[in-house]
């Protein structure tokens, strides 16, 4: 039976994700600030570019975590590998800038500069892998430090020394590499065992696994490409990633998910899915709230430029929350699937496993979302629409083709984990954010100005999040049992290791 605590690693890791996005948005107001939207959607395009060759970094992760989870030393082997294959990931970025500059006008010698990204995305990824298998919150501290990092040397680089996109790379750099000092740390156990050749081979007998699912990647890190390509501008990127950094702040629910796939992994009872699904919807709920009642000020936030993109946020939260969700039902269907336990497992065993069935059902929703928006872009970049029009359909169609896979995966969970949703405490959580980000909203627009200076306004927007957020636990303490219930968890967890140091 697994010993992971999956309530105590998630809310760890969601204090610390919490932690980190606000530390992510400093860094994004550091760089909107300083950066052109040119500038900006030439950072989202290294990103996109650099993304297509980081798809072969789980083919070692990938099986590494559910080696770990379940006791094996497969740590060392993990990391040296990763190592040597992201030299040949370098190579194939390369080649993939080449063939972006022959359809597009960018600056060559700058994605060529980003390359330096890639060997420590690598390392950082399968260290990020090992500390999942035995202590999941481990991945959130280099997290933090990677978070932590990157306000200093921000304003070094892109806001005192302004250096663009140089400053931004190097700002990178620097924080994975800090991230990465800090995850040989904690996972200095699992990583002190000999090179093991048997863990190579398998690794490499069965990564069209691991790699199959990243076909979906390639599909969604290709939209960003092909908007490029066709509308030959930037700029509509510039908007995407304001708005993306806005409604991606949903995503951090699912950080109290952390524990539930390697605990899963070592055994663990399924009744578990159900209690930790309603821990997500108790901050998913406000979050996306957040997100929707503070989207013009926190566009206006990182720059005024980009308020008039508050109709992209707005487009991309339904897509945000329902893959918060589907990765949930993703993991816990994976978490309980066997296959490779059996050595003797065939090929037709993984492809009739959960292992290959819930990518292919990624891949063909991603296929078929890309596809609809190629179409898309053929038919509206002819005739004239602002790109700030054609990135918020952009967002409508993301949206849209969402649903019917979350639907089709949460029919596929509940088959095997019987009642996954606690609708009373859902209910009361959907209610509670309802009133209070309501009111929240109407006094926003009737009392919060607009400061350019952003030391004038900040504070401002900051007093109305406080309040939205102290209102909701305050109304979900009094109404729901399971809210009490977390917080005297939490409580507990704090005098443990109060008194731990008190004996030490």
């Amino acid at each position: 039976m697994s010993k992971i605590r999956v309530t105590y690693s998630g809310l760890i890791s969601f204090v610390i994700g919490i932690g980190s996005l606000v530390t992510g948005l400093i860094f994004t107001l550091i760089v909107t600030r300083r950066l052109t939207p040119e500038e900006f959607g030439e950072w989202g395009l290294i990103g996109a570019l650099t993304g297509y060759v980081l798809m072969f970094s789980p083919v070692i992760s990938y099986w590494n975590t559910r080696e770990i989870a379940r006791g094996e030393n497969s740590g060392r082997t993990s990391l040296q590998t990763s190592s040597m294959f992201s030299l040949i990931a370098i190579l194939g970025y390369f080649l993939i800038v080449q063939l972006v500059n022959g359809s597009t006008n960018i600056n060559v010698d700058l994605f060529l500069l980003a390359a330096i990204m890639i060997p420590m995305e690598y390392v950082k990824y399968s260290l990020t892998g090992i500390s999942l298998g035995f202590k999941p919150q481990a991945g959130e501290y280099g997290l933090l430090v990677f978070e932590f990092v990157k306000i200093p040397s921000g304003i070094i680089f892109i806001y005192f020394l302004n250096m663009g996109v140089e400053g931004a790379i190097i700002t990178s750099t620097l924080s994975s590499f800090a991230s990465i000092i800090l995850l040989l740390i904690l996972s200095r156990n699992k990583i002190r065992g000999k090179f093991n050749v048997k863990y190579l081979v398998k690794w490499a007998r069965t990564s069209w696994l691991p790699l199959y699912p990243k076909i979906s990647s390639v599909f969604e890190r290709s939209d960003i490409t092909v908007y490029t390509i066709l509308t030959g501008s930037v700029i509509g990127l510039a908007y995407w990633g304001a708005a993306n950094a806005v409604a991606h702040i949903v995503n951090q629910s699912s950080k109290i998910n952390r524990g539930l796939y390697p605990m899963l992994l070592g055994g663990g009872k399924k009744s578990s899915l159900k209690d930790n699904l309603t821990h997500v919807f108790y901050f998913a709920f406000p979050l996306t709230a957040i997100c929707i009642v503070f989207a013009r000020p926190a566009l206006f936030t990182l720059n005024p430029a980009y308020e008039i993109a508050v109709p992209v946020v707005l487009a991309i939260i339904p897509v945000t929350f329902l893959r918060t969700i589907s990765a949930i039902f993703s993991q816990a269907l994976s978490g309980i699937e066997r296959v490779d336990v059996n050595e003797e497992a065939s090929l037709k065993d993984y492809i009739k496993s959960k292992l290959f069935i819930i990518p292919t059902l990624v891949n063909i929703h991603r296929g078929i979302y890309l596809a609809i928006f190629i179409i898309f872009l053929i038919i509206i970049v002819p005739l004239n629409y602002s790109e700030l029009e054609i990135v918020m359909y952009w967002g409508i169609i993301l949206s849209i083709t969402q649903v019917p896979f979350t639907i089709y995966l949460y029919f596929l969970t509940r088959k095997e984990f019987n009642k996954i949703f606690d609708t009373k405490p859902i209910i009361k959580y959907i209610i509670s954010t309802s009133i209070v980000f309501s009111v929240i909203n109407l006094v926003m627009d009737r009392f919060l100005i607009y400061h350019i200076e952003i030391f004038n306004f900040l504070p401002s927007v900051l007093f109305y999040l406080f309040l939205s957020v102290l209102g909701y636990l305050g109304i979900t303490y009094i109404v729901d049992q399971n809210t009490r219930k977390l917080v005297k968890a939490i409580i507990r967890e704090i005098k443990k290791r109060d008194n731990k140091e008190l004996y030490r």
